[in-house]
């Protein structure tokens, strides 16, 4: 049973498409006794799942990678309707999910533990388990790829999974959910509907032994407290507040372009958006004009040449979130060069904004905004910037932009933050992983490392009879 349980009277989850103010569809949130019947079917095929042979569980695993990629592009225009994702985005987020799922059915089956060196006459082993049954708990801003890889790396492993999908994107959520389950044994993946209060009674369940979750900080926090009393294993991928870095020997339009990107790709919602921006003083004039004209590049409209799709963020709700972040910093005095409104007409559209003049109380600049907001501060030079971006409590990631290898060694080393990016806001080889830091999170939630997260180590020790 859960610590905690759901509302059984609540009412159905409505979802609209972000760009049209449509009813997309209904979702009846999952009662409290079909949180239990879940967690229950995949007690009762764990056994069973972890006993079958590690090539037989990845062999079904790449099967339903290909299910996923026969499918993309219905899964990317449902994305689309419900959260808003430019369609060619979350194309390439659902061909990363297939990509994903077909990684760890590769790397499931030499997932390894080591021999010890004993005594002559004794082994000495240490063997990777599966931990039992996973609740996997993920976001909407890349629900298909996050899902495929939290999800894949813990059924290879022989894990069965209990998945919540967000709230704001159920039906993508849901079909891609039981697109995987179809190749698998029953029990074995199992799919539940809801939103916070769902989720915390997955959380809070006694018969979960691991939780991974992608999402707020407000959910992570909680999801800790939860399994403190439960004994799970906790995943977390929560918040972050990731800061860009200009130096003064960069060129301000290659730089703001770089920070376009990272503040306005999939409308400022990802994971590892850039959400603030220190500048050297002696770049920064044509850094914001550039940045200002970059902006307007970001259009909601069918993008023409040279321009950009930047689709609605998820929902009005959302929208009223991030347009409090730039109101905030505009009545204590922040500079508009591009954006910071609120549009007339139906949807959840918010245009690239450009907001300079910020001090380091402001809300924007200590908070996660996670809209299409690129919040600049002008600083004096490298290490002031360096300084404040240091002087943050998330840990998820950062970018430096520079061309000084001192500057560079010194942002690396000092940023406390699990990834950093120098000259680059998006990329890194395949197979990377990194541990979020500071209320950002715990564990390793990518790469091979994914799967020493997802099992436990038993160590045996056997000698023979006397």
């Amino acid at each position: 049973m859960s610590t905690a349980t759901v509302d059984d009277t609540a009412t159905d989850i409505e979802v609209h498409d972000p760009a049209t103010g449509e009813l997309v569809g209904r979702v009846r949130p999952a009662s409290s006794d079909e949180v239990d019947a879940a967690v229950g079917r995949a007690r009762a095929a764990r056994d069973g799942w972890a006993r079958t042979p590690a090539g037989d569980r990845a062999g079904l695993v790449r099967d339903a990678a290909g299910a996923v990629r026969a499918v993309a592009e219905e899964l990317a225009r449902l994305n689309e309707t419900e959260t808003g994702r430019p369609y060619d985005d979350g194309l390439g987020g659902v061909l990363a999910a297939a990509g994903t799922l077909e990684q760890y059915a590769e790397l499931g089956p030499v997932h390894r533990g080591r021999s010890l060196q004993g005594s002559w006459s004794a082994t000495d082993l240490m063997v990777p388990e599966p931990r039992g049954v996973a609740a996997v708990i993920t976001p909407w801003n890349d629900p298909v790829a996050v899902a495929a890889g939290l999800v894949g790396a813990a059924l290879v492993t022989g894990n069965t999974v209990v998945h919540k999908p967000s709230e704001r994107c159920p039906h993508l959520g849901r079909r891609f959910a039981e697109l995987v389950a179809s190749f698998l044994p029953e029990g074995v993946l199992e799919i539940v509907d809801g939103a916070g209060p769902t989720g915390a009674a997955l959380a809070g369940h006694h018969d979960v032994d691991l939780i991974a979750h992608v999402g707020s900080i407000a959910a992570g926090q909680a999801i800790r407290q939860a399994a403190a009393g439960t004994g799970a294993h906790v995943l977390l991928e929560n918040g972050g507040n990731d800061p860009l870095v200009v130096d003064a020997d960069v060129d301000p339009r290659w730089a703001a372009e770089q920070a376009a990107l990272g503040s306005y790709a999939n409308g400022g919602q990802v994971c590892v958006s850039v959400e603030r921006i220190y500048v050297a003083a002696a770049v920064a004039e044509p850094f914001l004009d550039a940045l200002a004209e970059e902006a307007a590049r970001w259009v909601y409209r069918p993008a023409a040449a040279g321009e950009k799709a930047l689709g609605p963020v998820v929902d009005r709700r959302h929208r009223e979130h991030v347009h409090s972040h730039v109101a905030a910093a505009i009545a204590d005095g922040a500079t508009v060069h591009a954006g910071g409104y609120v549009p007339e007409g139906e949807g959840a559209f918010y245009p690239a904004t450009v907001l300079s003049g910020l001090t380091p109380a402001m809300s924007i600049l200590r908070e996660e905004t996670f809209g299409p907001v690129a919040a600049v501060r002008v600083v004096e030079d490298f290490a002031q910037g360096l300084a404040e971006a240091v002087d943050d409590p998330h840990g998820l990631a950062a970018t430096v932009l520079t061309g000084n290898m001192a500057h560079a060694q010194q942002a690396w080393r000092e940023l406390p933050v699990g990834t950093v990016k120098i000259n680059a806001v998006f990329g890194g080889a395949p197979g990377g992983a990194a541990q979020p830091r500071g209320t950002s999170g715990t564990g390793f939630g990518y790469g091979p490392e994914l799967l020493d997260e997802m099992t436990t180590t038993k160590v045996v020790h056997w000698s023979p009879l006397p």
